[in-house]
Order: C-alpha cells, then sequence, then structure tokens
C-alpha cells in the first residue's frame, strides 16, 4: 500500500500562482511515476502533470508553461508549481502514484482561481 497526502492549495487571483504537495508513504517501488490530476465539477479527471521515476515529464497542453512538477525522491514528495493561474484551473487536484499495475490517489486539494 501507498499512502498520499497532500497539502497547499486554495484560493487566488487570476494571474496567480498557488502550490501543491504531496507526500508518499508505503511500499514505493521503482519505476514509478507520480502525478498530478484534476476534476472540476461535471468534468472528468484528467491528467495535468506526471513525472517519472527516470525524470521525464509530461504535461497537460493547457497547463504547459505555466505549470512545473517536480519530485524530491529522498523524501518521496511531488509538488506542482501553478502559474499565471485561469478560471478554467479551479478543480481539485489529486496526487496520484503509480508502478506497474497499483495505483493510488490522495484525498484531492481545491483550486480556486477567482477575482
Amino acid at each position: 500500500q501507498v499512502q498520499l497526502v497532500e497539502s497547499g492549495g486554495g484560493l487566488a487571483q487570476p494571474g496567480g500562482s498557488l502550490r501543491l504537495s504531496c507526500v508518499a508513504s508505503g511500499s514505493i517501488l521503482s519505476p514509478n511515476t507520480m502525478a498530478w490530476y484534476r476534476q472540476a465539477p461535471g468534468k472528468q479527471r484528467e491528467l495535468v502533470a506526471a513525472m517519472h521515476s527516470d525524470g521525464s515529464t509530461n504535461y497537460a497542453a493547457s497547463v504547459k508553461g505555466r505549470f512545473t512538477i517536480s519530485r524530491d525522491n529522498t523524501k518521496k514528495v511531488v509538488s506542482l508549481q501553478m502559474n499565471g493561474l485561469k478560471p478554467d484551473d479551479t478543480a481539485v487536484y489529486y496526487c496520484n502514484f503509480s508502478s506497474g499495475y497499483r495505483g493510488f490517489w490522495g484525498q484531492g486539494a481545491q483550486v480556486t482561481a477567482s477575482v
């Protein structure tokens, strides 16, 4: 089992910045992927950014150039720096850990970009 605890998020004005962090504990196997997904009301959950244990990354087109994913393998932390927030970024953001056939989710953190 892998436990994921998220922190950060909250409210920011459009154009502002927020940061999310997720600490993983438990049976952390490699290779693995740590990622952030989001789900807005009435919409499907979508991938925002992912970082693999080899350091490679994937970003959704809608956030590329504005969001940056990073991870500290020693501390088992994955973070998402969100700059240039837009109202369309408003959603619940979920941390995800996957390795092979195993996948785990965090509890979710609300991010709201609004005046």
